[in-house]
């Protein structure tokens, strides 16, 4: 938000400097910069009357005007087309400096002697753009400064307002903070309620109070369609960057700019009925000011007729109702509405306006009547017309919110000591009320246009802000710090990620927010949660894998140069089931390029499904194993369902070939993700001793079918060799000559021990044996010879 500084001084006058009411405001929690109010000043720049205007004999689009500029007639030599008799604009007279280094001299154009230049605004470092001459009032001096008439040796104060401080988006917001800071008085402009003259009126009605707690209309007819937005205004909202449009439109501009209420005019003529707000019915559709069809979702907040829609409520006007140059008659809205109702309406449909901005952020529920008799005192001064009586719609204002404060514990909380009466003196000044409530306690009345103060803790930020935060001493507090405790059976956090990172990963925090169409193809059918109000349509959903953030990074990485990425993410995944919406914690990885950094001990390989098992099996341990199973977003015949014990946890696989292609990637990267309540169970650790006792190996060379999981064969091996055996290995695999078609050979390396003996050789062999009958049985094993 902009706003002139010379605007606001009209509101309160502090003896301070620009930039020390700039530095006070900073001090009390405002963020703003100063800017000038034109980039340079126009030097030699006059109000100028055009007296006579006429034909250039050399040149049709040239004219000749003769220039009235105080004590003399200047002839100028002109080709802007809205010049003509009697029009008052900026005249830069010779020895003239403008913005961009353009200096005025006495000129001969095509045989006619030109004295000067008429200027444009965008010549005056006014505007970006600009067609013709700037027109100033009739009622301009010839002679005069340009930079006296305009007042333009002024600054600009740009702020940006929290979203808690909605009460500030405005002259009187940022007045009225001002005042309390330097303890002044604050002087609102004189509105006194409009005669009556007109009997034309608009019923209103209100759907639902929630929505729209106040509602204030009235008709102002007989406007002037000539009239003009006089140059004082043209200048304010020119400083604050809203561009002037027609004088009614102008007028309510300005009164949200001073008083902090959006308003609205309708054109009267293109209503029909009574005025409601209601919810809109889905499917509905309405033609904004900015020429946008939106096609409005059910619930959302509009203003209608007995006809249909007429503007989205608290965002934008309906192009079916919008004043023009033939509006005679308009009727003025003057409304509160609820930020819960309106809130995300904005950003749905790719809207931006000053008045959502403002409704967002909570606007004073009590200034509505008081806006709509500013904007009709300015209509009436500006375009004539006669007013008609107020319509309303509303509640009654709910009596003022009370919040209790302690002094004891105001003062431990800033840690430092603030008097009973500096608290009674300080917290007025913002129109809080404040009555003794026993010893050391207030009750705190808040005004109705402070949203943000609701408890104790706001109140002592108040008196902190006007105390002055460089008036409290910085000081050690002692504190106590207990050291969270790790059960013994967990891993933590931090433990997983240095294991990760010491096996070559790097840890990736994104977004919780992602693009749907990706998380769409990577987890089809999820219960998906989306956003009202994305940051953008690319971040628009609630992820429910971590491969939708993952994925983007890696590409983000090999865009630029980055050919071997391993990331890994401990992040929370979101699904909006019957239940309810559903929270886990997950772990995912990535795995993309060779499968070890270049290096001359070793050949270069791509990284493969193993190498990322090694890794899951070195982090959890010997319970983690892997089970032939598809995903829709993983290779079908590279893919596999981790478990840990009995329960399945997670996924690992390459990405699926469609989705390599449909999302343009350089490679299929190796993806994994694991339930992190699964992972994070280590389990009690427990010492077992060495055995004293040698142990015994055995080997079997099994011949199978080609579809056995290798896994399949460990667990029957590990199951049917007895309590004897400590370890078995999985060392070879032959695919080729010497075996029947569509089987495979796959070694197993037995090991035996006792820790009270040495086995027996009859005793190991009876162990194998088990072990090669159970393959046999149950999984049709022979014996390779």
């Amino acid at each position: 938000m902009k706003i002139s500084e010379l605007w606001l001084r009209e509101w309160v006058d502090v003896p301070a400097t620009t930039k020390e009411i700039a530095e006070r405001l900073v001090m009390a929690g405002l963020e703003l910069e100063i800017e000038p109010a034109v980039a340079e000043q126009p030097d030699h720049v006059v109000v100028g009357r055009i007296e006579k205007i006429g034909p250039h004999p050399q040149a049709d689009k040239l004219r000749v005007c003769e220039v009235d500029v105080g004590r003399e007639r200047l002839q100028i030599v002109c080709g802007a087309a809205n010049a003509r008799a009697g029009m008052v604009a900026p005249t830069a007279r010779v020895g003239a400096k403008l913005p961009g280094g353009i200096e005025i001299k006495a000129a001969r154009l095509r045989g006619v002697d030109s004295a000067g230049m008429l200027c444009s605004a965008k010549e005056l470092g006014l505007a970006d753009k600009s067609e013709g001459l700037l027109e100033l009032d009739e009622t301009a001096a010839p002679g005069t400064p340009l930079a006296e008439y305009l007042h333009l040796k002024d600054r600009v104060l740009a702020l940006e307002i929290t979203p808690n401080r909605g009460d500030c988006l405005s002259v009187q917001g940022l007045a009225r903070e001002i005042a309390a800071l330097y303890d002044r008085p604050l002087k609102k402009p004189a509105v006194a309620p409009a005669a009556v003259a007109a009997t034309e009126s608009v019923k209103v009605e209100i759907e639902k109070l929630e929505d729209c707690p106040n509602y204030a209309g009235r008709v102002v007819a007989g406007i002037d369609p000539q009239a003009r937005t006089p140059d004082w205004m043209r200048e304010k909202l020119r400083r604050s960057g809203v561009r002037c449009i027609h004088p009614v439109v102008d007028v309510t501009n300005y009164a949200m700019l001073e008083l902090g209420q959006p308003m609205h005019a309708f054109d009267l003529a293109n209503l029909a009925g009574a005025v409601r707000v209601r919810r809109a019915a889905k499917g509905e559709k309405l033609t904004l000011l900015n020429q946008q069809l939106v096609e409005l979702n059910a619930g959302e907040l509009l203003i209608a007729d007995d006809r249909g829609p007429l503007a989205l409520a608290g965002v934008m006007g309906g192009a079916n109702s919008e004043v023009s140059e033939r509006t005679t008659a308009v009727f003025l809205e003057s409304a509160c509405f609820a930020p819960a109702a309106v809130a995300g309406t904005g950003r749905r449909h790719k809207l931006h306006s000053d008045a959502i901005y403002r409704f967002e952020r909570g606007v004073d529920p009590a200034i509505q009547r008081e806006g709509l008799e500013r904007a009709t005192q300015l209509i009436l001064d500006i375009c004539g017309g006669k007013a008609g009586p107020v319509t309303h719609a509303g509640r009654a204002q709910p009596p003022a919110a009370t919040v209790n404060l302690r002094h004891e514990r105001l003062n431990a909380l800033l840690g430092h000591a603030i008097g009973a009466d500096e608290v009674e003196r300080l917290l007025p000044r913002l129109g809080i009320g404040v009555q003794r409530a026993g010893q050391g306690a207030w009750t705190a009345t808040v005004p109705s246009h402070r949203y943000d103060i609701s408890i104790e803790p706001d109140l002592i930020e108040e008196v902190a802000r006007l105390y002055g935060y460089d008036r409290i001493p910085a000081k050690p507090y002692a504190a106590e710090l207990v050291p969270a405790t790790q059960r013994e059976g967990e891993r933590s956090a931090a433990r997983v990620k240095d294991f990760l990172a010491a096996r070559g990963y790097q840890e990736a925090v994104t977004y919780s927010f992602v693009e749907p169409k990706l998380q769409e193809r990577l987890a089809p059918g999820a219960p998906s949660i989306r956003l009202d109000n994305p940051i953008a349509d690319t971040m628009s959903a609630m992820r429910t894998t971590l491969w939708a953030g993952l994925i983007p990074a890696w590409l983000y990485n090999a865009q630029r140069q980055q050919r071997r990425v391993r990331l890994f993410e401990l992040g929370a995944c979101y699904e909006d089931r019957p239940g309810g919406i559903v929270e886990t914690m997950r772990l995912g990885g990535l795995v993309a390029g060779e499968a070890l950094p270049e290096q001359w001990g070793g050949a270069a390989r791509p990284a493969d499904f193993f190498d990322v098992k090694g890794d899951l099996e070195a982090l959890v341990g010997a319970k983690l194993s892997c089970r032939k199973a598809e995903h829709p977003a993983l290779h079908p015949g590279r893919s596999a369902e981790v478990r840990i014990g009995d329960s399945a946890v997670g996924w690992l696989g390459a990405l699926h070939p469609s989705l390599v292609r449909a999302l343009d990637l350089p490679a299929a990267p190796l993806l994994c993700e694991l339930d992190w309540a699964a992972v994070r169970a280590a389990g009690v650790p427990r010492a077992q001793p060495v055995s004293e006792f040698p142990s015994s190996r055995r080997d079997l060379a099994l011949v199978l079918r080609e579809e056995v999981e290798a896994g399949a064969v460990l667990a029957v091996a590990r199951r049917a060799a007895g309590a004897h055996l400590r370890e078995v290995r999985l060392f070879d695999v032959y695919r080729g000559a010497g075996l029947p078609n569509g089987c495979k050979s796959i070694a197993l390396g037995l090991i035996f021990q006792d820790y009270s003996r040495t086995l027996t050789d009859e005793e190991v062999d009876a162990s194998v044996q088990s072990v090669a009958s159970r393959l046999t049985d149950e999984l049709g094993a022979s014996i390779r010879i």
